[in-house]
């Protein structure tokens, strides 16, 4: 169905007061009213009964590899995974392409790189390397909704980590901007001083990422955006010990945010087998013990939201020993159901799921028109079915390659449909390249 105008209705919609029955109307690409579900519709009407109709999911922690690394993944293989796991929206990271976006010039090859190739909408973060501070307010200009840095090797040559003064003096500048800063909090120090990973165990790359190395970084992070008034959003965070400092920081009303992702919240550590890098991601996947202190820290909102960090890699990098495996976890389908499987264990419902994973990354990337079924919104749109299960088969995913922890893994959650902007998402590209709101 694609309409110009109807009518989505159900006994389960996921709006901004909670989960329950209403008829969302659509016009022209966008949300035009949120009635009761008895009240008069525009035009056809979709009724889903009791499955869950939510906003689309907006996740802001994606690699696309291009240009560059197409062969890793790209903008189109990406966005048709995406869109089939219910993401309507992604924001891309700055590293893993070539060139990586350090500059107005490299953005604009990456834009012409996406366009015409994404079936869901698209923005781009920025990156902080060592001497590129002078480029950070051209990228802010040209659109870019934030910037990405690491405290530590992000294992590729093109984007080397900041020290504590490259950092203090990007963060000067981005917070002169009003700019969002994207930190990977591991500290080299500790990293340098645990044993080198080697082997095909998981232990030995769990003992060679510290949780210290996590804690100390996301409390240095807090107090330079005291220092500095800068926004500082902490990515990927696995230690359960960083949501202390993170705690400490909201008490102090300090513009410092936080995200975890679905292999933190539904894997654990004791459960990898040997030679299983396909689970190897940095941070690592920590034990279970860990994993469930994290989902105290969403209980709580220390930490605000939870976004794929999909990172994929053609499957020879993926060699059955942890020190020398790319470490990255392919996941951006399967995020919903990966983490309502878990969060349904645990009491939470799907209005929770939708905060974590719709409402709260839109308002952290500053997509006004994301993240909610609200009037004027875009109308970007998902029914699944919370109850259904399925077996994860890596052969029916989108992604470049079939590789992921998940394989075999019966989860909840089936997406049934997709909306981008009232239409939905077809065999054809129709996604926007999106940049900052003025």
């Amino acid at each position: 169905m694609s309409p110009a105008r109807f009518t989505v209705r159900g006994r389960r919609v996921v709006t901004p007061e909670g989960l329950g029955p209403a008829s969302v109307r659509v016009a022209g690409g966008r949300i035009s009213g949120v009635d009761d579900p008895a009240g008069g519709a525009g035009g056809p009407v979709v009724d889903v009964g009791d499955a869950v109709v939510s906003p689309g999911l907006v996740d802001t922690h994606v690699h696309c590899d291009e240009p560059g690394r197409t062969h890793w993944e790209g903008f189109a293989s990406a966005t048709r995974a995406a869109a089939a796991g219910g993401v309507t929206t992604i924001v891309d990271m700055p590293l893993n392409s070539l060139p990586p976006t350090t500059t107005p010039e490299a953005l604009a090859h990456k834009r012409r790189s996406a366009r015409g190739r994404c079936f869901v909408d698209v923005g781009f973060w920025g990156g902080v390397v060592p001497g590129n501070t002078p480029q950070l307010a051209g990228l802010h200009d040209a659109g870019v909704l934030g910037f990405k840095a690491f405290l530590s090797d992000p294992g590729v040559d093109e984007f080397p980590p900041v020290d504590l003064g490259g950092l203090r003096e990007a963060l000067t500048e981005l917070a002169r901007l009003g700019a969002l800063a994207l930190v990977h909090a591991e500290l080299p120090g500790p990293l340098a001083a645990a044993p080198a990973p080697h082997g095909p165990a998981h232990r030995g790359w769990l003992d060679s990422r510290p949780p210290a190395a996590e804690d100390r970084a996301v409390r240095l992070l807090a107090d330079l955006s005291a220092e500095l008034g800068a926004r500082v959003h902490v990515v990927h965070v696995s230690s359960a010990g960083a949501a202390e400092p993170l705690r400490h920081a909201r008490s102090h009303g300090l513009p410092v945010t936080a995200e975890t992702c679905p292999h933190y919240l539904a894997l654990a550590a004791e459960d990898v087998p040997d030679g299983a890098t396909q689970f190897k991601c940095a941070p690592p996947i920590r034990e279970a013990a860990n994993r469930e202190r994290l989902w105290a820290a969403l209980a709580d909102g220390a930490i605000g939201l939870v976004v794929s960090d999909h990172s994929p890699c053609p499957p020879r990098l993926k060699e059955p020993d942890f020190g020398l495996a790319w470490g990255g976890i392919s996941s951006l389908q399967l995020g919903l159901p990966v983490v309502w499987t878990a969060a349904r264990e645990r009491g939470f419902t799907p209005a929770d799921v939708c905060e974590w994973m719709s409402a709260a990354p839109a308002r952290l990337a500053g997509l006004p028109a994301k993240g909610a079924i609200a009037q004027g919104r875009d109308a970007d749109l998902v029914v699944w079915d919370p109850d259904a299960t399925f077996t994860v088969d890596p052969t029916k995913l989108h992604h470049r390659h079939p590789l992921t922890p998940y394989a075999g893994m019966s989860l909840h959650g089936v997406v049934e449909r997709t909306w981008l902007r009232g239409r939905p998402v077809g065999p054809r590209p129709a996604g926007r390249l999106l940049e900052r709101a003025a």
